[in-house]
């Protein structure tokens, strides 16, 4: 299929806005050719995942945009980079990874990007409206995105993400035509214990057993109350699905916007396939997030996606007045950050021992001490999957709960049913 453009694409890739404008949009209609799609369209915003550091060359490529005077075009806030440059903690990259670290963000700055440097973009009030086209990266946000808000982004990487925001441009493919988002399996939590699906602890192993179970298909998940289900357990799902599988967009009849009911999800069709959870199936699956035994742990980490408000008034419940005794990391955005500085909410969370880190987390950089045979316990799936190859800890998953009683003893302490 030849990609048509508009005589204004035209014009911006022969230079009239300049030269980092004009590299940007070849980069975007490049990549709509080798996807297929017969022409751009234009976008309300973009989250920007290309700002994390993983080697000069995207550094580079940054400032080779600046130096072009290239801007953003439309709202475009940013994931987490590679630094806290809130101070709140620090990090162990060498100097040199450390200083284009830096570089790399104060780039995507001075391209006009938001400074909200978080994985839950959602949570700082980027919430596009619902059959709006977008182009967001990180898989949480873009499944987030797509599912709970119903905008349409197809999962945009480095660094593709900044074409698309400066040139205010997508490829017309993918999730962003209504019937690619049509469900094509029914995934049927019916036989779960309604006891169990109010636990925000299943939400992530759902998820996790979820994005196995479907990878890049596009499910409806049926069988379960929507008034159940918080933001936040929206949340842990859809980032534990986009994790364990290549989960862009999920369905949840009745509580997702463009599920009212499943034949809507479905668009009419039969689907191809019908998965029928049961309780054994989740057993299994909160005991392969952890990767192993263990009396003891040497830290705990929870925020990924990056801790709400909301998530911070459970933590303290938890804690109480008590102090820990391994430190317990709590990654954030800065938004929640000057929300718990009002009232001196993170001095106090600081002396019983939490240490929390706001712009970047724990799996993305180096901040976890160097330890040998060290143990993480987290309620993150999307921690759980990636910590071991991140961090080189061993990850023990538990609830919220657990997670604060074995930081408080420094011993792994479940306390609620394992199911």
């Amino acid at each position: 299929m030849v990609l048509a453009l508009s005589a204004e694409e035209r014009a911006i890739i022969n230079g009239r806005d300049g030269a980092g404008s004009a590299m940007a949009m070849r980069i975007v209609a490049r990549t709509a050719e080798l996807m297929g799609a017969p022409r751009l369209i234009p976008i309300a915003s973009a989250h920007i995942d290309g700002a994390l550091y993983h080697g000069d060359s995207g550094t580079y490529f940054a400032e080779k945009l600046v130096e072009g005077q290239a801007k953003v075009r439309v709202r475009a806030t940013l994931n987490v980079g590679s630094l806290d440059l809130t101070g709140c903690s620090g990090n162990r990259l060498p100097p040199h990874e450390a200083a284009m670290a830096k570089r790399m963000m104060q780039a995507y700055i001075k391209l006009g990007c938001e400074s909200s440097w978080t994985c839950a973009p959602y949570q700082a009030g980027h919430r596009p409206q619902t059959g709006t086209d977008v182009a967001w990266g990180e898989s949480n946000a873009v499944v987030f995105c797509n599912s709970v808000l119903g905008a349409r982004t197809n999962r945009y990487g480095d660094y593709l993400d900044i074409a698309c925001a400066i040139a205010g441009r997508a490829p017309d493919y993918g999730l962003h035509r209504p019937e690619n988002r049509r469900a094509t399996v029914v995934v049927d939590l019916s036989a779960l214990d309604s006891a169990l699906l109010n636990q925000a602890v299943a939400w992530p192993v759902l998820g996790n057993l979820y994005g196995r179970l479907i990878g890049d298909s596009i499910g409806v998940v049926t069988g379960v109350a929507p008034e159940m289900l918080s933001e936040d357990d929206l949340k842990a799902f859809g980032a534990a699905s986009a994790s364990s599988g290549a989960v862009g967009l999920f369905h949840i009849a009745g509580r997702t916007p463009e599920a009212p009911d499943a034949e809507s999800a479905l668009q009419g069709h039969e689907p191809l396939e019908t998965i029928r959870v049961t309780p054994q199936m989740v057993r299994e699956a909160r005991k392969a997030l952890s990767t192993i035994e263990a009396d003891r742990i040497d830290a705990v980490a929870i925020g990924s996606p990056h801790l709400s408000l909301f998530e911070f008034d459970q933590l303290e419940a938890a804690i109480s007045d008590r102090r820990l005794t391994v430190p317990l990391y709590a990654c954030t955005g800065r938004h929640v950050l000057r929300e718990l500085d009002k009232n001196q909410r993170r001095q106090r969370l600081e002396q019983a021992g939490v240490i929390v880190v706001a712009d970047t987390c724990v799996v993305v950089t180096p901040i976890l001490p160097e330890k040998d045979n060290a143990v993480l316990m987290t309620n993150s799936g999307k921690f759980a999957h990636y910590a071991p190859g991140n961090t080189g800890y061993g990850v023990i998953y538990g609830s919220l709960q657990e997670c604060v009683e074995s930081a408080v003893t420094g011993r792994v302490r479940f306390t609620e049913e394992t199911w």
